[in-house]
């Protein structure tokens, strides 16, 4: 019987816009001010795209960072499909995934994204990690890439405050299960009952925006803040505890937990729930904000960069986002450099 294949993260490259907008450039535009955002979310800046700057362009470049990352541990030279995990697409139709690719340079590798908002991520990975296994794929780039500010009411002082943009990436590659980098169980879920907490009203094929229905549109994004933030604390936890202990793991056995960054008073709830250090948790987000799909690959690579994800580390990751939708995986951290 042939060994079962496993999908192993390999390189690991992001990207952030050079714009960054601090807490008082938002006060000297909106009804806040810094005391106002940290205190309710712990950030303090984020990397905003310029105008003409898409989802794509952020995707290439962490694409190509992933790539170099995954060319220096002489694991890869290329990849045999890609994913884009992301809700803030270059446009509603085609794709944005096949863009990507062309502009790698990748040939016609199959391309696609995935839209489970900033779970796609882990989305991604799961998907990934099953061409994998299946063989269809050798090796897979998997991107989370978000441009909120696109998507955002320019006056919402809650939500703007929140996200930021930017791209992270991934380059998995088939190996043994027992290696570092090895991917872990992956849980998945998702309840639609609570889809109205996390979306954007208009736009769609439920709400086309026509010509008849300009003054009743809304094609911004709208949240449901108070409820989100239990069911994020609530499904990250018990998404995390399960993958821990489908991997073979103690929980207290388990160095690093890298859960989406949202909100840092769910990060805390999070690990308070658990009966954890907070100090396992790795926060990014004072520095960038909510990047959505691109969360988890950033505030990995920060937390290499800081010493506090090192080679060996027993790291799980969680992320909540809309649909609702969320997950968690496992994996040893392997000894690759980030891009």
């Amino acid at each position: 019987m042939a060994a079962a294949r496993a999908a192993v993260v390999c390189g690991l490259g992001t990207h952030l816009p050079s714009r960054v907008v601090t807490n008082s450039d938002l006060a000297r535009e909106l009804d806040t001010s810094d005391e106002w955002i940290r205190s309710r979310t712990g950030i303090g800046q984020r990397h905003i795209a310029e105008d003409g700057t898409a989802t794509s362009d952020l995707a290439v470049e962490a694409g190509q960072r992933a790539l170099k990352s995954a060319a220096t541990s002489a694991s890869t030279d290329a990849v045999d499909a890609v994913i884009v995990a992301t809700s803030t697409p270059d446009h509603s139709c085609p794709a944005t995934a096949p863009a990507v690719a062309a502009r790698l340079g990748l040939g016609i590798v199959p391309a696609f994204d995935v839209a489970a908002m900033c779970t796609g991520f882990l989305y991604g990975l799961a998907v990934g990690g099953g061409l994998i296994a299946a063989g269809t794929a050798h090796s897979v780039l998997v991107i989370g890439a978000d441009t909120y500010s696109s998507i955002l009411d320019p006056e919402d002082r809650s939500t703007r405050a929140i996200f930021g943009d930017g791209a992270g990436a991934v380059v998995l590659r088939a190996g043994d299960p027992d290696e570092p980098g090895a991917l872990g169980p992956v849980i998945l879920g998702s309840d639609g009952t609570g889809s109205e907490l996390i979306r954007i009203l208009s736009g769609g094929s439920r709400d086309p925006i026509r010509p008849e229905h300009t003054e009743r549109a809304d094609p911004y994004f709208r949240m449901a803040g108070a409820q989100v933030f239990r069911n994020a604390v609530e499904r990250m936890a018990e998404a995390s505890l399960e993958a821990v202990a489908r991997a073979g793991w103690a929980l207290d056995d388990t160095d690093v937990f890298v859960a989406h960054q949202a909100n840092l008073r769910i990060i805390h709830a999070v690990a308070d729930q658990m009966r954890l250090p907070r100090s396992r948790f790795p926060v990014h987000l004072d520095r960038v904000g909510n990047t959505a799909a691109a969360s988890i690959p950033l505030v990995l690579a920060d937390a290499v960069t800081a010493g506090a994800l090192r080679p060996g580390h027993r790291t799980a990751l969680a992320a909540f986002g809309g649909g609702l939708t969320w997950g968690a995986a496992t994996l040893t951290w392997p000894d690759i450099t980030p891009v």
